[in-house]
């Protein structure tokens, strides 16, 4: 049998190179709302954060999610965001 690919993704906060399973996927919906992607497959601008709080607190701190969802976010939405990231990685 042959192997299959592993698809990678380059976590923003961090620039590390792992696993798409490994890495929670935040989307900006075509109607602007901001959101976590557990399954992945939302339509959207999607961006990769390793499934860490330190991850997560460094994105807010350098603002990087606002950067590459090319949308404002506010301290609030990614303490929200935050949230929904562990509620996600629970299941």
């Amino acid at each position: 049998m042959k192997k299959r690919k592993v698809p990678l993704r380059k976590c923003i906060a961090t620039g590390e190179m792992k696993a798409k399973k490994e890495l929670i996927r935040v989307v900006r919906s075509p109607e602007g709302e901001v959101s976590v992607d557990p399954g992945g497959k939302m339509n959207g601008r999607g961006a990769y954060l390793t499934n860490s709080e330190e991850s997560f607190l460094l994105a807010k701190q350098k603002d990087l999610l606002s950067r590459h969802l090319k949308v404002k976010l506010s301290a609030e939405e990614y303490d929200r965001l935050e949230q929904e990231r562990q509620k996600a990685g629970r299941k």
